[in-house]
């Protein structure tokens, strides 16, 4: 399924987006307010299932030394974050949104 890229910040988030904080078909609970940028292809989608229904190739993870990158996006207000502040956390360092807690489940999926 290919969707209309949504702007949350200054960034546009690709995939099955459902509203203007990043929640997308697949998950859509009141904290799913989290979208990823994707180092194969440097576009930001809310989940795993977004990119593999959008892009045109496999999905790569973040490397163990590129923790520091501005991989993660707040929904609520557009905040990015480095992959290391965000699994240090389980909300926005700047509007302190509360992120989905199961989320981490799928760390393994983005993250080496």
């Amino acid at each position: 399924m290919t969707a209309r890229p949504i702007r949350v910040g200054g960034v546009l988030v690709h995939g099955a987006v459902v509203d203007g904080q990043t929640r997308c078909a697949h998950w859509h609970g009141a904290d799913d307010v989290l979208a990823i940028l994707f180092p194969c292809c440097r576009r930001w989608y809310p989940c795993h299932t977004c990119h593999e229904e959008d892009a045109d190739h496999p999905a790569a993870r973040w490397g163990r030394d590129e923790h520091e990158a501005q991989a993660l996006l707040c929904g609520v207000c557009g905040a990015t974050s480095s992959i290391d502040a965000y699994l240090a956390t389980s909300a926005c360092a700047k509007c302190g949104g509360a992120f989905n807690e199961n989320c981490r489940l799928h760390h393994p999926l983005y993250f080496a």
